[in-house]
C-alpha cells in the first residue's frame, strides 16, 4: 500500500492510497459507496476510486487526517479486525480522536467467536474492556448502541471458555412486573422472557445456538429476571445486570450484595432512559452517587459519539438530548 501527495494550485492537495487487495477496497468503499460519502462528510475531503487507488482531495490538513485514518482502517481490515459496519465505526472513532491508534485497541481481541473477531471500536470501549478485566464490579453507563452489554457479554463468554468462572448469569429488570404481565400466558419465566430476549440475541451472536442451549440446560449460563436473584449468593460467576436504569435503589443494592467469591459483575444502563414510574429513583443513578470512589468498582461512561450503530443513531440521541435540556431549562425558568 503506497501513498503519494502533491500540491494543487487551488490551495488544496490530493493523495492516493493504493490498495492491492481489490476486495479490501470494495469493503472500504461500502455498499453503494456509502463509506466514501462518510469520508467526504466527516473529513471534509472529496473521495473517489480509480482502479486500485482511493483518491482524496481537499485542504492539506483534512487530506492528511483522512490519509492517517484510512491507512489505519485498511491495516486492521487486512488483519480481519474490522469489517462491515465496523469500518464506518472505526472511521468515526479516528475522526473524533485523531490521536487514536487502532492497533493499540484492536490487536488484542476480546473474543473470537463464530468466525468473527470482537474487538473494541474506540477508546471508550477499550477503556471499558480493561476496566472489566481489572475490576470485580464495573458500571457501563451511556446511550444505546455504545456496546456496553455486547462487550460485557463477550468478556463473560471469554471468562467461561477460559474456565476463570463456572457460569454466566444474565439478568435485567422486568419493569412491568405487575398487572400488564399478568395478561400474558404462561408462568412467570415465560411472561418475562420477552424482556430477556436482547440478552439471548447477544449470546447467540457469540456462540452456536446448540452450544448455548447446552450451557443453559446445564446451568452454566442462566438468563433470568432480576427478581430471581433475591436470596442467592453468586460465587465463581460472571454476572451481567442489563438495563439497570430500570431497577429501584432496593433492587440495585440487592443485586450488588449477591456477589460472592471469584465473581465479577458488570452493570449496564442509560440513566436518561429510565422507564420507572414517576417519583421512583433509578437504582443506577443512585449507585453512581453512593459508590463513587469505592475501591474495586469502576465507572465507565459513554457519550453519543461512542455509538457504534447506524450514524443516525448518534444524531437522534443528540436531538433528544437538546429537547430534554431545553425542557429542563424552561422548567427552571417557570419555577
Amino acid at each position: 500500500m503506497a501513498r503519494t501527495a502533491s500540491p494543487d494550485p487551488a490551495s488544496s492537495v490530493h493523495a492516493d492510497l493504493e490498495v492491492e487487495d481489490s476486495d479490501l477496497l470494495i469493503d472500504l468503499c461500502g455498499p453503494a459507496g456509502e463509506h466514501l460519502e462518510l469520508i467526504q462528510r466527516e473529513y471534509g475531503v472529496s473521495a473517489g476510486v480509480r482502479g486500485n487507488r482511493l483518491m482524496l482531495r481537499g485542504p492539506a490538513a483534512a487530506v492528511a487526517a483522512a490519509q492517517r485514518g484510512l491507512t489505519q482502517v485498511l491495516e486492521q481490515m487486512a488483519k480481519g479486525r474490522v469489517s462491515g459496519p465496523g469500518i464506518a465505526s472505526a472511521m468515526r472513532a479516528l475522526r473524533d480522536d485523531p490521536g487514536l491508534r487502532l492497533g493499540d485497541i484492536m490487536d488484542e481481541p476480546v473474543l473470537v467467536a463464530r468466525r468473527r473477531t470482537i474487538v473494541p471500536k474506540g477508546r471508550a470501549q477499550s477503556t471499558y474492556v480493561r476496566a472489566i478485566h481489572d475490576h470485580d464490579v464495573v458500571f457501563g453507563i451511556g446511550p444505546a448502541g455504545t456496546g456496553k452489554t455486547y462487550l460485557a457479554m463477550a468478556m463473560a463468554v471469554r471468562a467461561l471458555s477460559e474456565r476463570r468462572v463456572e457460569r454466566i448469569i444474565l439478568t435485567r429488570p422486568a419493569v412491568e412486573a405487575g398487572e400488564k404481565l399478568g395478561f400474558l400466558p404462561g408462568d412467570l419465566a415465560e411472561k418475562v422472557n420477552p424482556y430477556l430476549r436482547p440478552l439471548y440475541d447477544a449470546l447467540h451472536d457469540m456462540m452456536d445456538f446448540d452450544r448455548a442451549q447446552q450451557l443453559i440446560a446445564r446451568g452454566a449460563i442462566e438468563v433470568a429476571p432480576l427478581a430471581f436473584m433475591r436470596g442467592r449468593t453468586l460465587n465463581d460467576c460472571f454476572a451481567i445486570f442489563d438495563e439497570a436504569q430500570n431497577s429501584t435503589t432496593e433492587q440495585m443494592k440487592m443485586f450488588l450484595t449477591r456477589l460472592g467469591f471469584g465473581s465479577k459483575a458488570v452493570i449496564t444502563g442509560d440513566i436518561t432512559q429510565t422507564d420507572l414510574p414517576v417519583g421512583r429513583t433509578s437504582g443506577l443513578a443512585d449507585a453512581t452517587r453512593v459508590l463513587d470512589g469505592v475501591d474495586g468498582i469502576a465507572f465507565c461512561r459513554f457519550q453519543d459519539e461512542d455509538v457504534v450503530r447506524h450514524p443516525l443513531v448518534a444524531r437522534i440521541i443528540r436531538a433528544y438530548d437538546r429537547r430534554d435540556a431545553a425542557a429542563r431549562e424552561r422548567g427552571g425558568e417557570d419555577g
